[in-house]
């Protein structure tokens, strides 16, 4: 079977690249990691994407934009992506997708990958994940009923997970290594008047300590240098997302973080593969720009399996 395009990722960007290839009638494949759950899809509540200002669960708007897909035609194929490789079929160059019992090939390759949060990087922490560490409030919140919280970060993720933690916990804390928060004006004037969320500024965590579960942290204030103790029940990793493309070493230039490098079309080091959404170098990373990121790259690489085919407009 070779597809005109393949899409790796189901999130906003690779998803919405979908629903324009596949209305286009180009035969489009997305394959998506089971093991990788899109960010969108975690969030409780969606209020800035254009059109919704009740605002939406973000599984539900995923679930709409994978059902629109659908309807044009898309298929689907959960698989974890190993790596992509040239290859060629009746004189033209084609793209050799190996999954883990498997390969499919393609015309074109869309990288909709996606990025996962990052790891707090202390101490302790691959003890207790699972155990009282966590980096989604929403898939973990009900299990720290009542409990002692504390989340780590500063900019929209970090207040976004202390405000629902703050319907569950008994005390949230947020700890940010500096003195005012990175977030938005709205949410942070959402936490400030959150009587059940309190503040740790200028202060970093340095290690994770209980016995079968978290029972404490320790902290270090990076002006002072005073470290400290203090007990807790939970904590919610919010420092900054790691882009899903450890497949694509070799294949793709990618920067030092190991994001894609595209070009404004969304085309990347390599002809006939495109990328879009939070794999890619960008400035911001929210869903209405990895759409915006997926439509492009969706036009860009139909162009190129067009011309490929011999059918291009002209």
């Amino acid at each position: 079977m070779l597809y005109d395009i393949i899409i790796i990722g189901a999130g906003p960007a690779g998803l919405t690249a979908a629903i324009y290839t596949s209305r286009a009638e180009l035969k489009t494949l997305v394959i998506e990691n089971v093991a990788v759950t899109s960010q969108a899809a975690m969030a409780d509540d969606i209020e800035n994407y254009p059109g919704f200002p009740e605002g939406l669960k973000g599984f539900e708007l995923i679930d709409r934009f994978k059902k629109q897909a659908e309807k044009f035609g898309t298929e689907f194929k959960a698989e974890d992506v190993k790596s992509i490789k040239e290859s060629s079929s009746g004189g033209k160059k084609i793209y050799n997708i190996g999954l883990e019992e498997e390969s499919v090939l393609s015309l074109s390759v869309i990288i909709a990958a996606g990025a996962s949060p990052r790891k707090l990087g202390v101490p302790g922490e691959e003890k207790f994940r699972g155990k009282g560490i966590s980096y989604c409030a929403v898939c973990d919140a009900a299990f720290f009923r009542d409990k002692d919280i504390i989340v780590v970060g500063g900019g929209d993720t970090a207040v976004e997970e202390a405000l629902f933690l703050a319907k569950f916990g008994r005390q949230v804390t947020l700890l940010h290594r500096r003195e005012r928060l990175r977030a938005t004006k709205i949410l942070q004037e959402r936490a400030f008047a959150d009587k059940k969320i309190k503040f740790m500024w200028n202060s970093v965590l340095t290690a994770v300590s209980g016995d079968e579960k978290v029972k404490s942290v320790k902290i270090e204030n990076v002006k002072t240098g005073e470290k400290k103790e203090i007990p807790c029940d939970g904590i919610f990793g919010a420092v900054g997302y790691i882009p899903n493309t450890d497949f694509l070493k070799g294949t793709l230039k990618l920067d030092k973080d190991g994001y894609v490098i595209t070009d404004n079309n969304m085309k990347t080091s390599k002809e006939g593969i495109f990328a879009c959404g939070d794999a890619r170098k960008k400035l911001l990373r929210q869903i209405v720009t990895a759409c915006g990121d997926g439509a492009t790259a969706a036009f860009s690489a139909r162009m190129y399996v067009e011309e490929l085919k011999g059918i291009a407009y002209k």
